[in-house]
């Protein structure tokens, strides 16, 4: 027989139950199965490749280990500018012609040397198109001259930048490489100064004779060195970072980002 007291704890006990449920805060998310544990480390979205940048890295420490420091040391100009001052041929007399004032200078050279040569910066420029880049090379070293009218080294600054051009080209077997193209230096960014400060009309006007000398001479001198390295780093570069470069160029994807 139904007992009808049971039944009546039954449902207030049921009351109960749900009151309590009532009463607790709700669940913000869904629900989490036992068997399913949240990852400890999730994964996070990748972050592109500065291209950029790793180009730039790689052609600096090209540069470096392929010793253009050791190489603008051991520049030959005192070799090369009296080869110049003793005859109309060659590298400097082609430059200078036969400008018969300058010659005295030449010839009067006892030492030229380099000392505290350097590699600042490089910069990175693309086309407005997207096919092509430009990096800058800027140069910075020291010239110690000594003559026989001046009793103390003349020690000159130097700055010069190397611009090289870089683009795309298919080899015979249609592959796509990374070439240099042009490799060239403008003339206004040359810059020589005297370390020591203000000369004496004498020795400054022998420093402007030799400043004029080396504008013709230096530039064409250190470009010789510096264009045949930067075409071999472009030969010896990481192969996923020259594929991700060259397919940009192809196509005129921008990841030259100047803020």
């Amino acid at each position: 027989m139904f007992q009808t007291g049971g039944l009546i704890v039954f449902c207030g006990l049921l009351a109960q139950t749900k009151a309590l449920l009532e009463g607790l805060p709700l669940s913000l998310g869904p629900a989490v199965p036992l068997t399913q544990s949240l990852p400890l480390n999730p994964v996070l979205p990748s972050i592109p490749t500065d291209l950029a940048g790793s180009l730039t890295s790689a052609l600096t420490n090209g540069l470096l280990s392929g010793d253009l420091l050791g190489i603008l040391k051991n520049l030959p100009l005192l070799d090369i500018l009296k080869a110049g001052g003793e005859n109309s041929v060659g590298l400097v007399g082609g430059l200078l012609g036969r400008v018969a004032s300058v010659v005295p200078l030449l010839n009067n050279l006892i030492e030229v040397t380099v000392t505290d040569p350097q590699l600042l910066e490089l910069d990175l420029v693309q086309t407005p198109d997207g096919h092509r880049l430009y990096v800058t090379i800027p140069l910075g070293l020291v010239l110690n001259v000594k003559m026989p009218l001046i009793r103390s080294l003349l020690r000159m600054d130097v700055k010069l930048n190397i611009t090289a051009e870089l683009l795309t080209a298919k080899d015979e077997q249609g592959k796509t490489h990374l070439i240099l193209g042009d490799c060239i230096h403008f003339p206004d960014s040359l810059k020589i100064s005297l370390l020591d400060g203000n000369a004496p009309l004498l020795i400054q006007s022998l420093v402007d004779s030799l400043t004029g000398i080396l504008d013709n001479v230096l530039p064409e001198l250190v470009h010789g060195k510096v264009c045949p390295l930067v075409s071999g780093i472009l030969g010896s570069l990481d192969v996923t970072l020259l594929y991700d470069i060259t397919h940009k160029l192809i196509h005129g994807l921008k990841f030259v980002i100047k803020v």
